[in-house]
């Protein structure tokens, strides 16, 4: 009985997100190690609808309002339920997906001791990454035109600060761009983002950690508690555990150590609509970073919103080589003369091919737009 209510938990929670996850054996197994049998029942309240009140969670589950408060606090300690007000000031609860932001996110967030159970949860996490992959792969066709519908994961900030000879980063404003009275301008700097927030919480990078686990560390920087959430998600994450509140000079201070390592930061939005307030920034590098490399192993297209392109000055270009290794999307490459070359389609405009390149061959111009690169097709 408990293995077929875990199945109908699965496809809850599946619903909750977008990623279309295949139910399986590896899915099922990591949800029986979060998730107790007792719960089962009240995530079912959430099958048909993944945010409600209290008053519709009674109806919904047919349970007593004490016994749904029980099960509120313990399936947020998890990362599975999200509870804070929304802009009403009423009381929501909003089942969590596994990704995206959800379980995943939370369970690794906090600071690991490497124990046993941690290993087998993030071993469980990349099979079922893996799986995923194959599942798209074999699904291509029919789950393209789902990625190509989706708004965008993200937003890319750009570096904008000093670069390694300790020239500021050159931005180009582009004449050319009208902006209409109503458009709403979204920050471009990451100091100008948390000045904006009196709630600002960090926790450790899930990403990493999860690497961590696997035993496949960063190879970019030793940078951990740098992954920041704002607002009602600061105090959620503060109020679970998940993180520790911090000052804007604190903020400011980790932020400026994650820019020295050449790390991309990416805002996140309420349901990626970048007019409404940042809910967190993630401060990604290369290697671990789960959108970049779940892109790359064919599961998941690359959807981000960006205002900048990168702009690389051939004559100033001496073609070392450094930004085509250390662009996170693999957008440059050398032309027939080993210059540097550009995919206009595929940058984020992140700033970090300016960041490091030792020649200052590289700026930034304004370029509002929304960048799309499918899943690689890779060979099954």
């Amino acid at each position: 009985m408990s293995e077929l209510k875990y199945q109908k938990i699965a496809r809850t929670i599946v619903k909750a997100g977008f990623l279309p996850f295949p139910i399986n054996n590896t899915m099922l197994k990591l949800l029986k190690l979060l998730i107790d049998e007792e719960q089962l029942d009240f995530i079912l309240a959430f099958k048909n609808k993944s945010s409600q009140t209290m008053e519709e969670l009674i109806k919904n589950s047919k349970m007593a309002e004490d016994e749904i408060k029980i099960h509120i606090k313990k399936l947020a300690k998890k990362g599975f339920l999200f509870d804070q007000p929304n802009s009403k000031g009423v009381m929501v609860y909003r089942l969590m997906p596994l990704i995206m932001v959800g379980a995943f996110e939370y369970t690794f967030m906090k600071k690991i001791s490497f124990n046993e159970e941690e290993k087998e949860i993030a071993q469980l996490f990349a099979q079922l990454f893996n799986e995923v992959a194959k599942f798209i792969q074999k699904n291509y066709e029919t789950v393209l035109p789902l990625f190509q519908r989706m708004p965008p994961f993200d937003r890319t900030v750009p570096l904008l600060d000093k670069n390694i000879n300790g020239k500021e980063i050159q931005i180009m404003v582009n004449k050319e761009i009208e902006v209409p009275e109503d458009k709403i301008m979204t920050t471009q700097k990451v100091e100008e983002i948390i000045e904006k927030f009196d709630d600002i919480a960090v926790g450790h990078c899930f990403c990493r950690h999860h690497q961590d686990l696997l035993l496949n560390p960063c190879k970019q920087t030793d940078l951990r508690e740098n992954c920041f959430t704002f607002g009602k998600s600061a105090r959620f994450v503060v109020e679970q555990g998940f993180g520790r509140i911090i000052s804007k000079d604190e903020a400011l201070s980790i932020l400026k150590l994650s820019e020295n390592d050449g790390l991309v930061h990416k805002a996140w939005h309420p349901h990626s609509d970048i007019s409404k307030h940042e809910t967190s920034i993630c401060n990604c590098c290369k290697c671990c970073c789960g959108i970049f490399d779940w892109w790359r192993r064919g599961t998941t297209a690359m959807i981000n919103s960006t205002n900048f392109i990168s702009v690389i000055d051939k004559s100033k270009c001496i073609g070392c080589g450094t930004c085509m290794e250390k662009c996170p999307v693999d957008a440059i490459e050398g032309d027939d003369n080993n210059k540097a070359e550009r995919n206009a389609e595929w940058c984020i405009g992140c700033g970090v091919c300016a960041h490091y390149c030792p020649e200052n061959a590289i700026s930034l111009l304004e370029s509002p737009r929304k960048v799309f690169i499918p899943p690689p097709r890779l060979r099954t």
